[in-house]
């Protein structure tokens, strides 16, 4: 069996980065996920690490634990306060926001 990875695109207000964001699993791309859009994927039960990426902007990295039948969500946005905005020109893995839905 498997579990099911639930990806959302969604930022309250406006938001610079509002491309259409590829779904990384351990690396691997598996699916994308565009603004306002879910996206649900398959995933193997176990550990994995999980990440956005939009050409050179990506996330931080999220280990995540998933059991077999379980559906994990996640909400993704360009969005963030204006020093981590102006920061993530330098480093592009703050570019992106990644957070756990519940």
């Amino acid at each position: 069996m498997t579990a099911t990875l639930k990806m959302t695109h969604k930022a309250i207000g406006v938001e610079v980065r509002r491309g259409t964001y590829d779904i990384l699993v351990d690396g691997a791309r598996v699916g994308k996920v565009s603004m306002n859009h879910t996206t649900s994927i398959p995933i193997e039960p176990g550990r994995h690490t999980l990440q956005v990426r939009d050409g050179r902007k990506s996330s931080r990295r999220q280990t995540i634990d998933v059991v077999d039948g379980q559906t994990i969500a996640f909400r993704c946005t360009g969005k963030s306060v204006l020093p981590v905005f102006l920061a993530s020109f330098v480093v592009r893995s703050v570019a992106l926001q990644l957070r756990r839905a519940e």
